[in-house]
């Protein structure tokens, strides 16, 4: 698979760039938001040594490995700030399929960033990559997600009846897929 050697991919307003040490006060910041972590998985805290550990994972790690999830930080080119993150997991089994997903600061939504830079993955999966389908799946209680996915031209295929243990109650989650041939 060929993937930027960089792993440098850029919007009008977005520099998705690898994840880097000096990005772990940033990243600890928005996803220790209780706003932001709401429907996310990694519970109700998101420690230093969480950080420390998704970096080393990271590291020499290319894009559209199978198996494994690559994580762009979105930094915003205007001012360099780090707004959130966009990550994508081919699938082992199958590397014509993959999984996105994507966090943002509560500060930075509500300005169209999250979808600029899933488009430009998606460009990049369906185009370099060649990817036959790629899927997100959210909690069915994020109607944000569920709306930038749509409006990206996302379909729900999906919504699982209390699928997954989350937070100490069963939770519902919606599955949403795009094919090749349906991008733009």
């Amino acid at each position: 698979m060929n993937a930027p050697a960089s792993a440098l991919l850029e919007t009008e307003r977005l520099r998705l760039r690898r994840l880097e040490r000096r990005d772990l006060p940033a990243l600890l910041a928005y996803r220790n938001d209780p706003e932001v972590a709401r429907y996310q998985g990694w519970g109700d805290g998101f420690s230093a040594e969480q950080g420390a550990a998704m970096l080393e994972a990271q590291t020499g790690l290319e894009p559209g490995t199978p198996g494994a999830w690559f994580r762009w930080m979105m930094e915003e080119k205007a001012t360099a700030a780090v707004v959130g993150d966009v990550a994508m997991c081919v699938a082992a089994e199958d590397t014509r399929q993959a999984e996105l997903g994507f966090t943002l600061a509560r500060e930075h939504q509500g300005r169209g960033l999250a979808a600029e830079a899933v488009r430009a993955v998606l460009g990049w999966a369906f185009g370099e990559l060649a990817l036959h389908r790629v899927v997100a799946v959210t909690d069915a209680r994020n109607d944000a997600a569920a709306a930038l996915l749509q409006r990206i031209g996302f379909r729900r295929e999906a919504h699982f009846i209390q699928n997954v243990w989350y937070k100490g109650a069963w939770g519902d989650e919606f599955l949403f897929a795009m094919l090749r041939s349906e991008w733009r």
